[in-house]
């Protein structure tokens, strides 16, 4: 079943989203489709969400496989007035609005990956690719990308993360569209919360306790800050700190697998 964009719209009534709305059956990717939207001066709180993507991407360019009709695929393009420095909280507000979004609907608990992955117990349900550009010390546009897995029943067995989706994981079938509005809203109550200053707290907080990865779990770092250790929470920028055998590492970027060692402590 596809959405029904007139109940979506009166839904979101009263919300930034209202009157904002681009549905596409097929596109490339939603991401690309957002980005060049807000080049061309696309309004804050602009959705582009489609039914299947041909060219689905994640963070470093990872392909995002988007079968069509199975499941949520959805860009958000954002205007915050915040500071450049507060950036990098946006992925982790997101994910905390898609892991509330998938509780109210699914009835499932989300696991935060840090920076970037939802998981549900060891297998990934959905992912996130937030890009911005900035203009000297403000951040001009923001686009969010969500992709949730919701009716797969099959995955490619070479994957680097076990995946599911949450039709597997409830064991019932969940519809997108309830889904979409659910993260929406939370989305923008997360977005609200970012524009305080208190959000620095706030926010590293609140994906510290909603995730088992980033406090006290032995991992290893992939990417250009490539690290292997025991993770000791987040900074008020929203960075990952690493206890190396060299020191305390704060990780800016990259990606997350489990060590072979298994340990999680507390921090």
């Amino acid at each position: 079943m596809s959405f029904d964009l007139h109940t979506l719209e009166s839904f979101l009534t009263g919300t930034i989203f209202a009157g904002k709305l681009h549905f596409s059956p097929v596109t490339d990717s939603t991401n690309t489709v957002a980005l060049a939207a807000a080049r061309a001066g696309a309004a804050h709180g602009s959705v582009y969400f489609a039914d299947e993507q041909l060219g689905g991407r994640g963070r470093g360019d990872h392909a995002w496989h988007s079968a069509a009709g199975e499941g949520l695929y959805v860009s958000i393009l954002l205007r915050p007035a915040i500071p450049v420095a507060r950036l990098p909280l946006l992925p982790l507000a997101v994910g905390l609005a898609a892991a509330s979004a998938v509780r109210e609907t699914a009835d499932l608990e989300v696991d935060i990956r840090w920076p970037n992955d939802l998981l549900i117990g060891s297998r990934k349900v959905g992912g996130i690719l937030v890009e911005a550009k900035t203009d000297a010390s403000r951040v001009a546009f923001a686009v969010a990308g969500i992709g949730i897995n919701v009716h797969q029943r099959g995955f490619a067995a070479n994957l680097s993360t076990p995946a599911s989706s949450l039709d597997l994981e409830a064991d019932r079938r969940i519809s997108r569209q309830p889904l979409l509005v659910s993260l929406l809203k939370f989305l923008q109550r997360e977005t609200l919360e970012l524009l305080d200053s208190s959000a620095t707290e706030s926010i590293p907080r609140r994906v510290q306790e909603a995730s088992t990865w980033v406090c006290g779990r032995s991992v290893q770092v992939h990417g250009p800050q490539a690290c292997t250790g025991i993770t000791a929470g987040l900074d008020h920028n929203g960075f990952l700190l690493v206890r190396t055998s060299v020191g305390l590492v704060t990780v800016q970027t990259g990606g997350l697998r489990a060590a072979i060692d298994p340990a999680h402590k507390s921090c």
